[in-house]
């Protein structure tokens, strides 16, 4: 048996009411949510907003003044790069709510939105994160064996 019309467009609206509903809410969470990280060796910490945008930079300690130009590079570029994955994974748990609604994935029809599209860049950052963690991790390793090495 097929379904009213009436039936299946209040069902349609109430959809999409719950999807406006959990935007709001992922908006509001996210409106002055910011992620803070500081580098490995502690001289360098970085603050980035919801947009994944460097909101502060602050060099710890006094560090940073006997640090090389390339160390102290890396050092930033290394927790903004954490900070910024770190975002996007709370930004996707933020809108985790919206991919939980039945079905696959949220979707309406004639709107365009790729939920792929919209979250893949998000999914990217999260991924370079763990990488830099990881080769920032090996390097480490690195020196201890290479300074076990000299003893």
């Amino acid at each position: 048996m097929t379904e009213p019309i009436k039936e299946r467009l209040a069902r349609a609206m109430a959809q999409l009411e719950e999807t406006r509903q959990a935007v709001d809410q992922a908006q509001q969470q996210l409106r002055t949510a910011t992620v803070t990280v500081r580098s490995r060796d502690r001289s360098v910490e970085v603050t980035v907003n919801s947009q994944g945008h460097l909101g502060e930079v602050r060099f710890l300690g006094g560090k940073y003044r006997t640090m090389g130009a390339a160390q102290l590079s890396a050092a930033v570029a290394e927790a903004a790069h954490q900070a910024q994955a770190d975002m996007a994974r709370m930004v996707l748990e933020a809108f985790r709510p919206l991919s939980e609604t039945p079905g696959v994935q949220p979707r309406i029809e004639g709107s365009g939105i790729e939920w792929e599209d919209v979250f893949g860049p998000l999914l990217d950052t999260v991924a370079k994160g763990a990488d830099a963690r990881r080769r920032a991790d090996d390097r480490l390793r690195d020196e201890i064996t290479e300074d076990g090495e000299k003893g």
